[in-house]
């Protein structure tokens, strides 16, 4: 199916501290991010730029959009390809470098996922999967960074 898919969430900031941004440590970075008829996330900016590192912050956040994008294109390639998948975790890892004038931007990501097949004769399909997953997943074909794959696939029998 072809078509144009819009998305929509409400951000709302929960820090002021009773000033305001009357100075840049009088306000607290906590936000609220919401989408209908889902849990909201609490979030923050990331410990270095002032946040809280209890919250979830934007880089935790495409970090997990990446992983989770892979993941679910990676399970329907292997389901075209006849591969049963019994068991996928990930450790993902991005990289983020400032860049002097306040701003910056990552320059990759590494996913790292660990599969478990149903047979070993899945495994170099298991294998092959991943770069359809790469092909497929949306939000990877949104960045302007690299992200790379270091699968590591294992058969239940």
């Amino acid at each position: 199916m072809i078509g144009e898919h819009h998305y929509a969430l409400h951000s709302r900031w929960t820090g002021n501290r009773g000033t305001g941004t009357s100075g840049y440590r009088d306000y607290d970075r906590s936000v609220l991010v919401s989408v209908d008829g889902k849990p909201a996330i609490e979030a923050s900016s990331d410990r270095p730029f002032r946040g809280d590192p209890a919250k979830w912050n934007p880089e935790d956040m495409l970090l997990a959009a990446l992983s989770e994008c892979h993941l679910l294109s990676y399970l329907h390639a292997c389901v075209q390809t006849g591969v049963i998948v019994v068991s996928y975790e990930d450790d993902a890892t991005g990289f983020m470098t400032e860049d002097g004038r306040g701003g910056g931007a990552f320059t990759e990501v590494v996913l790292r996922p660990r599969v478990e097949v149903a047979a070993a004769s899945m495994i170099p399909a298991a294998e092959s999967a991943h770069a359809q997953a790469r092909e497929w997943c949306f939000i990877a074909n949104s960045v302007n960074f690299p992200v790379r794959h270091e699968p590591v696939i294992t058969a239940v029998a």
